[in-house]
């Protein structure tokens, strides 16, 4: 069975863990490593990541290294969102599920 993992910054370190999962409490600066080092391991099928701690990954990067890997790369939105990055979020998902950049009317 392929395990699901989650990384999280430190302030929510035993959120996830809590319910029986792997989870990592990590700083923003070693982000991707950590997310090279658990998409290389074979028995890891969904890794949820806070979308704080990719924010300096440029997105081709972080498309490339999902494009080539066998799992599920989730982003998990960050707790503090204001209303209109919430709609930001959105467009970005729709952008990467569809490939174009969409205008939402609300």
């Amino acid at each position: 069975m392929k395990e699901i993992v989650f990384i999280t910054p430190p302030d929510a370190e035993y959120g996830f863990s809590l319910t029986g999962v792997t989870q990592y409490a990590i700083d923003i600066e070693d982000a991707e490593n950590m997310l090279k080092k658990i998409m290389a391991d074979p028995d890891t099928g969904v890794v949820v990541v806070d979308e704080r701690l990719i924010k300096n990954i440029p997105e081709e990067r972080l498309k490339r290294m999902e494009e080539g890997w066998h799992g599920v790369l989730l982003v998990l939105p960050a707790p503090e969102r204001a209303g209109i990055e919430v709609e930001d979020y959105a467009l970005r998902l729709i952008k990467r599920a569809i490939g174009y950049h969409v205008r939402l009317s609300v």
